[in-house]
């Protein structure tokens, strides 16, 4: 449906020309003005695709209308309509951009004509802009899918390895140098809110959010200079918890890591976030990293710090036997420094909890483990410490066991078949049960190359294919693979082929012949 403004002080000639359009164009709707300042108000609620516009009227002329609407409405169309036969108005008119002109009196078929040369040209544009619309949302969703990935290869995988700079130009972020990590954990039955909190972190382009694996959704924010790192992440945590649509009482917990201005470095403001989150009955609902005692006191930050590398890296590696030395050398410590064994159970615990975090990683969901009594003595701790800990075990060994010894090879195939999607880790892990940053770090070790750098190569390797055929445009073939951006796929190609699609087709199809 197409809506036409006619705007004309005499009132034969609006309904004459109403009559005539009606006659001829059934979907269109018709309003009009009698003179130039109520077209204008017309116009604001009636958004014409088209105005016939009088030149010469009581109050605005024609032209002065045209100028006041074109600045609210830049897309309008407008034929003019005149009684002299020399047209005065040409050059300004065509400053205007306006479309055609009429004299009046006009005959039906020089209406008629004009009128469908105009309405075409409408059609068209509108059809450019949606095509426009749908590419840009299609883009959109394909950044968003990149985002994710991108997270997940920055906290867990080999930053060095991936398209980081392409991969960045195409989110259109500006990363700041400084960054630091936040880990929200949502409540059980929370993952619908997982699009409201990607949509604010999007509408302040302050960060990336990764995917959300079990109650976990990793995010990496960027530092804002205008405000302290305080302030930023206190607004930041108060609005993501804002957005806990759930039972207040089971509450959202936001941990905050330190900042770190290398990329490499973001895996410690990752951990540290999620050691922020080990006490998560603080009312006020987040916690600085910065702010925890230590897990053992006594030692210097660079040795505090290595030993909680050695605890990640031990629980994601199964090594179980490590585990639990590490953690005996704190009960140790903690009963030589004379705490309380009550308190040294509550760290213990807190101890627990990151690991059950960091199984979670991995898609092992597991309740954090509880004493099921009250130790009275600290050999009685470490027993039932012991015990909690196999209990874990027995949760991760299950996990690895259910794992079919072919599913490496089950995500391979499911990545090579659906190459040209938007797929992304996330729907990988749909797929094949596993925690997308799981599959990250099985893929890496088990075929050594990353994911991203994986699904690169099927769909260069398939556009090698299709330009054997010559009638396929390197447009289609960009499209055809799996990318939305002709100069994205050429940038990528050249990369990995060391020659653009272009010279690389011309060589290509040269041998054939």
């Amino acid at each position: 449906m197409t809506n036409i403004l006619i705007v004309d002080d005499e009132q034969v000639e609006r309904d004459g020309l109403e009559a005539i359009l009606k006659r001829n164009f059934p979907d269109i709707v018709i309003q009009q003005a009698k003179n130039g300042r109520l077209a204008i108000e017309v116009a604001a609620d009636f958004q014409p695709d088209l105005v016939f516009m009088d030149i010469q009227m009581p109050g605005m002329n024609g032209i002065e209308v045209i100028e006041k609407m074109k600045s609210y409405h830049p897309s309008l169309k407008f034929i003019l309509v005149t009684a002299y036969a020399t047209f005065d108005y040409a050059k300004e008119a065509m400053r205007l951009g306006v479309v055609d002109y009429l004299v009046k009196p006009s005959r039906v078929k020089e209406i008629v004509e004009t009128v469908e040369k105009v309405l075409n040209q409408i059609k068209t544009e509108q059809q450019r802009l949606e095509a426009v619309k749908q590419q840009e949302n299609t883009l959109q969703k394909a950044m968003s899918l990149f985002e994710t990935d991108v997270v997940t290869q920055l906290l867990f995988d080999h930053v060095h390895e991936v398209h980081l700079e392409e991969l960045l130009e195409m989110l259109d972020i500006q990363a700041t140098e400084e960054k630091f990590v936040i880990s929200l954990i949502v409540s059980d039955g929370s993952e619908v809110s997982y699009s409201m909190v990607r949509e604010k972190l999007s509408q302040t382009g302050s960060g990336w959010v990764g995917a959300l694996y079990g109650r976990q959704l990793p995010i990496i924010v960027f530092r804002k200079q205008d405000q302290t790192f305080r302030t930023q992440a206190t607004i930041l945590a108060k609005e993501i918890l804002s957005l806990n649509t759930s039972d207040k009482d089971a509450g959202w917990f936001v941990g905050i890591g330190t900042v770190y201005n290398s990329l490499s470095e973001i895996t410690q403001s990752y951990q540290e976030s999620l050691i922020a989150t080990r006490d998560t009955s603080i009312p006020r609902g987040f916690q600085f990293y910065e702010d925890l005692p230590s897990l053992v006191s006594g030692f210097d930050e660079e040795t505090t710090k290595q030993s909680e590398q050695q605890y990640f890296d031990h629980i994601r590696s199964g090594e179980w036997d490590e585990i639990f030395q590490q953690i005996v050398i704190i009960i140790d410590r903690l009963e030589q420094e004379g705490a309380m064994l009550n308190q040294t159970q509550q760290r213990v615990m807190e101890l627990f909890w990151i690991a059950s975090r960091v199984l979670s990683e991995m898609g092992v969901e597991s309740d954090v483990p509880l004493y099921s009594f009250k130790s009275t003595d600290y050999r009685q701790l470490r027993a039932e410490t012991r015990h909690l800990l196999d209990r874990m075990r027995e949760l991760y060994e299950n996990h690895l066991t259910s794992m079919e010894a072919d599913t490496i090879q089950k995500i391979k195939q499911f990545i090579i078949d659906h190459a040209h999607e938007d797929i992304s880790l996330e729907a990988v892990g749909r797929e094949v049960g596993l925690s997308p940053i799981y599959i990250s770090k099985i893929f890496k070790e088990q075929l050594g190359i990353n994911y991203i750098n994986f699904l690169t190569e099927c769909r260069i390797e398939k556009a090698k294919r299709l330009m054997r055929d010559p009638l396929k445009s390197l447009k289609e073939i960009t499209f055809e693979v799996g990318y939305h951006d002709p100069n994205y796929f050429s940038k990528v190609f050249k990369k990995i082929c060391h020659s653009s699609p272009k010279e690389y087709r011309k060589n290509l199809l040269s041998k054939v012949e």
